[in-house]
Parts: structure tokens; C-alpha cells; sequence
């Protein structure tokens, strides 16, 4: 392995950095070129300048044939060029083609970033190309499910204190991002975009299970600046996520920002704490594109019996989600503003789900949505919601009727014009 990294080497510009530089040594790289594989020039770069140094990527595509882990320490990447990841899905779907490290649903992995107090800047120029459009048309005829071998674009695994900045995914086959058992993140620039490209399926959601990102077992993460245009959740605060800041979110069709899926493993509880959402634009956009535009914000969970196993059936797993603010949200013809239901994976006969949903804060939502109810909240019987707080949710009903509310299992909430466990509308 020495001798290959010493080969390598010799494609790098590898230089010590004078004295008073903060980095220890410095690494250049440009794209071999079409047709030409790039894993190993840039393996060998962050190997010799992850560790306290910089690695500096020019601008163009660098051809990424296998998987890929960087362990960055105290160092920064400035990549103003993409990692472009073939699309090669019958080898990328090989197991041993992937990392399987996102525990949550047996999410594939091809790239992994992982590490102490690092940098990477992409500089609105560069990122990750997923080479999605072969991927969807495939999945056009094989079942799509959870844990499939579809590869996230990017994952932050065991990471503390990393900032990514100015990043842009185009086509990710799967999740464009997932922070997962990592504490001290911030992402501040993200644009992730999975967009069909082949009228065969204009007007259809081919681009399922696009997220923008997916959080779980992570504490004190902040996202900024995030344009997700998806087929899918734009956020989705998975379980074990803790003391969490997102602001200036725009999320352009899907199906909205998710708390949830939760309580799916029986054995592993969920627990969402302290959670602030600012500063969000939830935006249908040109049905051809992505006919999917359904909630503002949503809460779910599994029910309360065991079917199945993950990664794509379960439920009956405890916990909570507590804590909760989301203020200044504008919604542009959404199906549904405000959701909340305990009903995942049910099937009847089924016990209702005991995971608890309390202290959640909704402020100043405006916009437009398609039809009633604005907010449709469905807490289980076995675990009623306390202290549901709503504030100024001005967004208008497309067909000018009268906006409706229904509100089940709620043991307390201030600011709505209904008497809880019950259905009304607002005149």
C-alpha cells in the first residue's frame, strides 16, 4: 500500500508549506482527465494531507470508480471541482461496493467523510455528481425499498466539529446527504438537486428517496443555506437527534420537512430534543419536474405493533420528540401545511403507538395550500400529545374556501379554533 501511495504520489503537487503557514503540507490536484479514474490520486492526497493539511482540488470532474472514505484531522479541502461517481449501479449495488455504516434502514454508502475539526469548502463550484438519471431510469422497474444498496451521495460518520460549506450534489441515486453518529457539524451552503431528465417520465415522481439530508444519532447540528429540490423528504430528523439549528431552508417539491420516520426498531428507542427550524420556503414546483409537493412540515411515527423488520417494515419502538420550534415558514400550494400521525407501517388490528410527541411550537406559517385540513393532527390514544402551541398560521386555501382543522389524541394545545378530538372549521 506504501509503494502504491508513493506512485500515486508522483501525480500530486505535494509541497511543504513554509513556516507560519497553519498547515503542516499542502496538496494540488486537476482531473486526469475522460475516461481516466481518479480514486487513487485523490485517496493518496487526502492520506498525505488529511491529517493537518491542505488539499486543494482545481476545477473540472474527477472520475470516482470505487468507494471511498476520507479521515480528515485538523485539515482542509477546498474541492472547487466534482467527485463524479460513475454510474455503474449493477457494481455500486454489490454489497461489497458500499459502506454500510448509516445503521438506520441499512443505508449503502459510497462516500464517507469522517474525522476531528475539519474543513471542506466547495466553493459553489463543486461537490459531488451522483450520475443519478441511470439509477431512477432503472428503478423505473425494480421495487424501490429502504436498504436497497442505492448509495447516499455524501455521509459525515463519527465526525465532531466539521464544517461543510458551499456544496452542491447533483443526481444522488439515493439520500443526497446523511450526518449519523457525529456532534459539532455545521453545513452552511448546501444545494442538492435530483431533477428526471428523461421525458419518457415527465410529470412522475422517479426520484423517490432523494432526502436532503437525514439526521440520526447526532447532537448540536447546524444547516444554513440549504436549496433542496427533491422527490422526497427535504429534511428528515431521524431518531437521536439533539439540540439541532436549521435556517434558511428552501425545499422545492417532495414531500416537505419530516420528524420521523421514528419508533421503527422495537429494541433501539428514538429520542428528538430541542430542535429550532427558521426561515423556510416549501415550493411546488413545474409538475413535469416533480408532480410531489405534500406537506409543509410533518411528524410521524410507526404504530405500536411489530410487523415485520426493518428496513422497511417494524414499528412498537418508544421514545419521544420534544422541544420542537419551526417559525417563519412560507408554503407555496402545498397538499397539507401541518401534519401529525402515529400510523406508519399500521395494519388493522394493530396497537396504537405509544411513542409521546410533546412540546411542539409552529409560529408566523403563511402561504397557500391545496386542500383541508390546513393542520391535520392525529396523536395515539396511547400516548396524547401535551402542549401543542400554534401561532399566526395565516396560509390560505387555493379554492378560497374555508380553512378546517382536525385535532385527535391532543391533551393540550393553545392558538387553534378547534376543541381538540374533534373536527371544525374556522368560520
Amino acid at each position: 500500500m506504501q509503494a502504491l501511495l508513493y506512485l500515486v504520489g508522483s501525480l500530486l503537487s505535494a509541497v511543504l508549506v513554509a513556516s507560519g503557514s497553519q498547515y503542516a503540507s499542502t496538496c494540488n490536484l486537476s482531473p486526469l482527465g475522460a475516461g481516466q479514474d481518479d480514486t487513487d490520486q485523490v485517496m493518496a492526497a487526502i492520506e498525505q494531507c488529511g491529517d493537518g493539511g491542505l488539499t486543494v482540488f482545481e476545477e473540472g470532474e474527477y472520475n470516482i470508480t470505487r468507494k471511498m472514505t476520507w479521515n480528515l484531522t485538523s485539515s482542509r479541502v477546498e474541492l472547487h471541482g466534482y467527485l463524479s461517481f460513475q454510474p455503474d449501479y449493477e457494481y455500486w449495488l454489490q454489497n461489497s461496493s458500499t459502506y454500510r455504516v448509516v445503521y438506520i434502514q441499512s443505508q449503502a454508502s459510497w462516500f464517507i467523510v469522517t474525522g476531528s475539526d475539519f474543513e471542506i469548502d466547495a466553493y459553489n463550484t463543486g461537490g459531488i455528481n451522483g450520475n443519478g438519471q441511470p439509477w431512477w431510469d432503472y428503478f423505473t422497474t425494480v421495487p424501490r425499498l429502504d436498504g436497497d444498496g442505492r448509495p447516499l451521495a455524501l455521509t459525515v460518520y463519527q465526525a465532531t466539529r466539521g464544517t461543510i460549506s458551499n456544496f452542491l450534489i447533483e443526481a444522488p441515486p439515493f439520500w443526497c446527504n446523511c450526518v449519523a453518529e457525529s456532534s459539532d457539524i455545521v453545513y452552511d451552503g448546501m444545494l442538492c438537486n435530483a431533477t428526471n431528465t428523461n421525458p419518457e417520465f415527465y410529470g412522475q415522481n422517479i426520484v423517490p428517496n432523494t432526502d436532503g439530508i437525514d439526521t440520526y444519532r447526532v447532537d448540536n447540528l447546524v444547516l444554513r443555506n440549504f436549496d433542496i429540490t427533491t422527490g422526497d423528504d427535504c429534511i428528515a430528523v431521524k431518531g437521536n437527534t439533539t439540540n439541532m439549528l436549521a435556517s434558511n431552508i428552501t425545499c422545492r417539491g417532495g414531500n416537505g420537512i419530516a420528524y420521523g420516520s421514528l419508533g421503527q426498531y422495537v429494541d433501539l428507542p428514538d429520542y428528538v430534543e430541542n430542535v429550532t427550524m427558521t426561515d423556510l420556503h416549501v415550493l411546488r414546483i413545474n409538475p413535469e419536474i416533480q408532480p410531489n409537493m405534500g406537506s409543509g412540515v410533518y411528524f410521524k411515527s410507526w404504530d405500536g405493533t411489530v410487523n415485520g423488520s426493518p428496513p422497511d417494515n417494524g414499528g412498537g419502538g418508544l421514545g419521544y420528540v420534544k422541544n420542537v420550534v419551526i417559525r417563519d415558514a412560507f408554503l407555496d400550494n402545498v397538499t397539507t401545511p401541518i401534519a401529525l400521525y402515529q400510523t406508519n407501517g399500521a395494519q388493522s388490528g394493530d396497537a396504537p403507538s405509544k411513542y409521546q410527541f410533546a412540546n411542539l411550537t409552529l409560529l408566523s406559517f403563511t402561504g397557500t395550500y391545496q386542500k383541508n385540513p390546513l393542520v391535520d393532527i392525529a396523536c395515539s390514544p396511547a400516548a396524547p400529545c401535551p402542549d401543542l402551541t400554534f401561532e399566526n398560521i395565516n396560509v390560505t386555501l387555493l379554492s378560497g374556501g374555508t380553512p378546517a382543522y382536525e385535532c385527535e389524541n391532543v391533551l393540550s394545545q393553545t392558538g387553534l379554533p378547534v376543541t381538540c378530538n374533534s373536527t371544525v372549521s374556522s368560520s
